[in-house]
Protein backbone atom coordinates (compact mmCIF):
# COMPACT_ATOMS: atom_id res chain seq x y z
CA UNK A 1 0.00 0.00 0.00
CA UNK A 2 1.42 3.33 -1.07
CA UNK A 3 0.88 6.42 1.10
CA UNK A 4 1.45 9.76 -0.55
CA UNK A 5 4.18 11.98 0.91
CA UNK A 6 1.70 14.81 1.65
CA UNK A 7 -0.57 12.41 3.58
CA UNK A 8 2.43 11.29 5.67
CA UNK A 9 3.26 14.92 6.48
CA UNK A 10 -0.30 15.73 7.57
CA UNK A 11 -0.45 12.54 9.65
CA UNK A 12 2.81 13.56 11.37
CA UNK A 13 1.44 17.05 12.07
CA UNK A 14 -1.76 15.58 13.56
CA UNK A 15 0.27 13.23 15.79
CA UNK A 16 2.50 16.10 16.94
CA UNK A 17 -0.54 18.18 17.87
CA UNK A 18 -2.02 15.25 19.81
CA UNK A 19 1.34 14.74 21.54
CA UNK A 20 1.49 18.44 22.41
CA UNK A 21 -1.97 18.20 24.03
CA UNK A 22 -0.83 15.23 26.13
CA UNK A 23 2.32 17.09 27.24
CA UNK A 24 0.31 20.20 28.20
CA UNK A 25 -2.24 18.15 30.19
CA UNK A 26 0.44 16.15 32.00
CA UNK A 27 2.59 19.17 32.80
CA UNK A 28 -0.36 21.16 34.15
CA UNK A 29 -1.37 18.17 36.28
CA UNK A 30 2.15 17.73 37.66
CA UNK A 31 3.21 21.35 38.14
CA UNK A 32 -0.13 22.89 39.16
CA UNK A 33 -1.52 20.00 41.22
CA UNK A 34 -4.54 19.55 38.96
CA UNK A 35 -6.01 16.08 39.25
CA UNK A 36 -9.32 14.29 39.41
CA UNK A 37 -10.79 13.68 42.87
CA UNK A 38 -9.84 10.17 43.96
CA UNK A 39 -11.27 9.78 47.44
CA UNK A 40 -13.10 6.44 47.61
CA UNK A 41 -14.89 6.27 50.94
CA UNK A 42 -18.20 4.43 51.29
CA UNK A 43 -21.05 5.53 53.58
CA UNK A 44 -24.63 4.36 54.15
CA UNK A 45 -26.81 7.14 52.70
CA UNK A 46 -29.88 5.90 54.58
CA UNK A 47 -28.13 6.29 57.94
CA UNK A 48 -26.39 9.66 57.48
CA UNK A 49 -28.28 11.25 60.34
CA UNK A 50 -26.83 8.55 62.63
CA UNK A 51 -23.24 8.86 61.42
CA UNK A 52 -20.70 10.52 63.65
CA UNK A 53 -19.34 12.74 60.88
CA UNK A 54 -22.49 13.79 58.99
CA UNK A 55 -24.95 14.13 61.87
CA UNK A 56 -26.88 17.40 61.69
CA UNK A 57 -24.88 19.06 64.50
CA UNK A 58 -21.58 18.20 62.76
CA UNK A 59 -22.42 19.84 59.40
CA UNK A 60 -20.78 23.09 58.38
CA UNK A 61 -17.33 24.55 58.89
CA UNK A 62 -14.72 23.18 61.27
CA UNK A 63 -11.33 24.82 61.78
CA UNK A 64 -8.36 22.64 62.72
CA UNK A 65 -5.43 23.62 64.99
CA UNK A 66 -3.12 23.95 61.95
CA UNK A 67 -5.47 26.60 60.48
CA UNK A 68 -6.95 24.39 57.77
CA UNK A 69 -10.72 24.08 57.43
CA UNK A 70 -13.06 21.15 56.76
CA UNK A 71 -16.55 21.74 55.39
CA UNK A 72 -19.09 18.93 55.75
CA UNK A 73 -22.28 19.17 53.69
CA UNK A 74 -25.23 16.99 52.76
CA UNK A 75 -26.89 17.17 49.33
CA UNK A 76 -30.51 16.12 49.03
CA UNK A 77 -33.46 16.99 46.88
CA UNK A 78 -33.49 19.98 46.58
CA UNK A 79 -30.82 21.67 48.61
CA UNK A 80 -27.37 21.67 50.13
CA UNK A 81 -27.20 21.66 53.91
CA UNK A 82 -26.16 23.89 55.60
CA UNK A 83 -27.54 26.63 53.37
CA UNK A 84 -24.96 29.34 54.22
CA UNK A 85 -21.21 29.04 54.73
CA UNK A 86 -18.54 31.54 55.73
CA UNK A 87 -15.01 30.49 54.72
CA UNK A 88 -11.58 32.10 55.03
CA UNK A 89 -9.60 33.15 51.96
CA UNK A 90 -6.08 31.81 51.36
CA UNK A 91 -6.69 28.78 53.59
CA UNK A 92 -6.51 25.06 52.83
CA UNK A 93 -10.13 23.91 52.67
CA UNK A 94 -11.36 20.32 52.44
CA UNK A 95 -14.96 19.92 51.27
CA UNK A 96 -16.66 16.62 52.21
CA UNK A 97 -20.12 15.89 50.75
CA UNK A 98 -22.60 13.07 50.91
CA UNK A 99 -25.89 12.56 49.07
CA UNK A 100 -29.16 11.56 50.69
CA UNK A 101 -30.82 10.36 47.51
CA UNK A 102 -29.53 10.71 43.93
CA UNK A 103 -26.39 11.83 42.09
CA UNK A 104 -25.72 15.54 42.52
CA UNK A 105 -23.00 17.75 41.09
CA UNK A 106 -21.54 20.62 43.03
CA UNK A 107 -19.83 23.66 41.58
CA UNK A 108 -18.67 27.03 42.89
CA UNK A 109 -18.42 29.38 39.87
CA UNK A 110 -15.17 31.32 39.34
CA UNK A 111 -13.21 28.76 41.40
CA UNK A 112 -11.65 25.37 40.70
CA UNK A 113 -14.19 23.64 42.98
CA UNK A 114 -16.42 21.14 41.21
CA UNK A 115 -17.22 17.47 41.77
CA UNK A 116 -19.92 14.80 41.66
CA UNK A 117 -21.69 13.54 44.78
CA UNK A 118 -22.68 9.89 44.40
CA UNK A 119 -25.02 8.22 46.92
CA UNK A 120 -23.15 5.75 49.09
CA UNK A 121 -19.80 7.57 48.82
CA UNK A 122 -18.13 10.57 50.40
CA UNK A 123 -17.02 13.13 47.80
CA UNK A 124 -13.92 15.02 48.91
CA UNK A 125 -12.19 17.97 47.27
CA UNK A 126 -9.32 20.07 48.60
CA UNK A 127 -9.05 23.66 47.44
CA UNK A 128 -7.83 27.14 48.23
CA UNK A 129 -10.20 30.08 47.69
CA UNK A 130 -8.15 33.15 46.79
CA UNK A 131 -10.71 35.92 46.37
CA UNK A 132 -13.12 37.28 48.97
CA UNK A 133 -16.77 37.73 48.07
CA UNK A 134 -20.08 35.94 47.82
CA UNK A 135 -20.32 32.82 45.68
CA UNK A 136 -23.24 30.54 44.86
CA UNK A 137 -22.75 26.82 45.44
CA UNK A 138 -24.76 25.19 42.64
CA UNK A 139 -25.92 21.72 41.71
CA UNK A 140 -24.76 21.04 38.15
CA UNK A 141 -26.27 17.55 37.75
CA UNK A 142 -29.99 17.35 37.02
CA UNK A 143 -31.55 15.75 40.11
CA UNK A 144 -35.29 16.27 39.62
CA UNK A 145 -38.00 18.90 39.31
CA UNK A 146 -36.56 21.22 42.00
CA UNK A 147 -33.03 21.12 40.58
CA UNK A 148 -33.06 24.81 39.62
CA UNK A 149 -33.59 25.74 43.27
CA UNK A 150 -30.70 23.63 44.61
CA UNK A 151 -28.02 26.04 45.80
CA UNK A 152 -26.28 27.44 48.87
CA UNK A 153 -24.35 30.61 49.63
CA UNK A 154 -20.60 30.70 50.25
CA UNK A 155 -19.12 33.89 51.66
CA UNK A 156 -15.32 34.06 51.49
CA UNK A 157 -13.81 36.56 53.94
CA UNK A 158 -10.27 37.70 54.69
CA UNK A 159 -8.30 35.97 57.43
CA UNK A 160 -8.65 38.88 59.88
CA UNK A 161 -12.43 38.93 59.45
CA UNK A 162 -12.50 35.11 59.75
CA UNK A 163 -10.62 35.23 63.06
CA UNK A 164 -12.99 37.93 64.37
CA UNK A 165 -16.02 35.81 63.39
CA UNK A 166 -14.52 32.75 65.11
CA UNK A 167 -14.00 34.72 68.32
CA UNK A 168 -17.68 35.73 68.21
CA UNK A 169 -18.69 32.14 67.40
CA UNK A 170 -20.28 33.13 64.07
CA UNK A 171 -18.11 31.28 61.54
CA UNK A 172 -18.58 27.69 62.68
CA UNK A 173 -21.79 26.87 60.86
CA UNK A 174 -22.08 29.73 58.38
Amino acid sequence: MHIHKLEKQWAAIALMIAGLFVVVILSSALFHGIHAPSNVEAIDSARLHLSAEFAEDKLGVQQHPDGSVTVRMVAGRYGFYPKNLVLPAETNITFRWVSLDVIHGVHIPMTNMSTMIVPGYVAQVKTLLHHTGDYPLLCNEYCGMGHAHMWSNVKVVGKAQWEALNKQGGANHG
